[in-house]
């Protein structure tokens, strides 16, 4: 974690969120309850802040400063809101393409997806606030600056803005092995927004339930699974062949 994206100390930590700073996430040490915790527990509720308790250890491999069992990083960009990017690619002339990552965990794969989206002309990628992975130094450097001209938004509930997106015209395509179709049964020359599952979940039951369309690669090794930024980049580029006709 870089020094400059990152905060330590309780009271430190509430004064940057109350200032508005974007906090990415804030590792918080097992049974810390005291009352100055509470208040940062508090505020980190209040305003929807993603936090994860940890070791005492590992907030000692963040920083050696006094950090009283916290440490934040504040994200290196800022966030959209889902409504008004949607509003914004839909009045440019060209097919919208999202992608939505359903509760992606691992740093570098969410940089390596953010590098394949930029190259294919994603208009947008969606994030879900608690849960995601973080828009840390490792993703900047994996998707080698790319994190800087992909807008990215957060919500609250993927499926809400699932919902939000199919009332706005855009198909929702999810990857998945779990259905007859593969990627080239699908049409992406509509308005889409493809999703993809986390590294050891794939996509959430409950969004297969709602999506317009579930796709899969075929496959012919003995391994039944591909790393989800090498997936992604598939669908992705199965998109731009189908743009390009």
């Amino acid at each position: 974690m870089e020094k400059e994206n990152q905060i330590f100390g309780i009271r430190a930590i509430i004064e940057a969120i109350q200032a508005g700073k974007e906090i990415d996430k804030i590792f918080i040490q097992k049974e810390n309850q005291g009352e100055l915790m509470q208040e940062l527990m508090k505020t980190m509720k209040t305003n929807n802040i993603n936090f994860s308790y940890v070791p005492v250890e590992k907030l000692n491999r963040l920083t050696s400063k006094n950090h009283q069992g916290a440490v934040a990083t504040i994200s290196p960009v800022s966030f959209y809101e889902l409504e008004s990017l949607i509003e914004q690619v839909a009045s440019s002339e060209k097919t919208p393409l999202f992608l939505i990552l359903d509760q992606l965990s691992d740093a570098r794969n969410f940089g390596a997806i953010i590098r394949t989206a930029e190259c294919t002309g994603v208009d947008g990628i969606i994030i879900q606030k608690q849960g995601a992975a973080p828009v840390n130094g490792d993703t900047v450097k994996t998707s080698a600056g790319a994190v800087f001209n992909v807008p990215i938004c957060k919500v609250e509930h993927i499926k809400d803005a699932i919902y939000y997106l199919q009332a706005s015209g855009i198909q929702t395509v999810a990857a998945t092995e779990k259905t007859d179709n593969t990627i080239y049964d699908i049409n992406f020359t509509t308005p889409t927004a493809i999703i993809m599952g986390s590294e050891d979940r794939g996509v959430n039951p409950s969004v297969l339930k709602i999506v317009d369309h579930k796709a899969k690669l075929p496959m012919f090794g003995t391994i039944e699974s591909l790393n989800v930024s090498v997936a992604c980049g598939a669908f992705l580029y199965e998109s731009v062949r189908q743009r390009i006709k």
